[in-house]
């Protein structure tokens, strides 16, 4: 979903909860991220990888100038012979420390297999978010959940994108003195869509 199709999406959302709730939790999730200086781990359940969010964080950790939005993705079934950014299998779980992030997305309730590991991750000191149906163990464990209910006006992939796009656009302002290349690109759109000037 592109820049345009999520400000459509925001503009059909005005006035209900969802833009809040998406935003509030983007703003735990980077303020996580950015604090601890990245390690955001990213899982779903081995029936619902969540590819799209991995890329949206990735394209809003490069437009926001904000590198620790960038997740490993970890998957169930990762093998050796994948791309190194696919190969990331559930023992970089275990490996989770103090300073990391483990963000859960899952569309029903995790199996225990997974839980296990999620709640190994938060002793070890990670910090916890899941986005998924609010309801089982995973809520409790977290330390900021978004519920997606069954039967929401949202599905998982719709606010999955809302989150992606509210997390780059929450990103700490750049200093004084050195702007972003979004910014520059923002400001060549301005001058270049101007009316030209009134010539009397």
């Amino acid at each position: 979903m592109d820049a345009v199709r999520v400000a459509l999406l925001r503009e059909v959302l005005a006035g209900t909860e969802w833009l809040g709730a998406t935003r509030r939790f983007a703003g735990a999730l980077r303020g996580s991220v950015v604090s601890h200086g990245g390690g955001l781990l990213l899982v779903g359940t081995p029936e619902y990888e969540p590819w799209h969010l991995a890329a949206h964080l990735v394209d809003e950790a490069a437009w926001s100038g904000t590198p620790e939005l960038a997740p490993t993705l970890v998957r169930h079934d990762a093998r050796p012979s994948d791309p190194a950014h696919l190969a990331v299998g559930l023992g970089r779980l275990e490996a989770a420390r103090r300073g990391e992030t483990l963000l859960v997305v899952a569309p029903g309730v995790p199996a225990a297999p997974l839980m296990e590991r999620v709640s190994d991750a938060r002793r070890a000191g990670a910090t916890v978010l899941a986005l998924g149906p609010g309801q089982g163990e995973l809520p409790s464990m977290a330390h900021e959940t978004l519920a997606v209910p069954d039967g929401s006006e949202l599905d998982l992939d719709t606010v999955q994108h809302l989150v992606g796009a509210a997390a780059g656009e929450n990103a700490l302002p750049t200093p004084r003195g050195r702007r972003r290349f979004r910014d520059r690109v923002a400001r060549l759109a301005e001058h270049l869509t101007a009316p030209p000037p009134a010539r009397w």
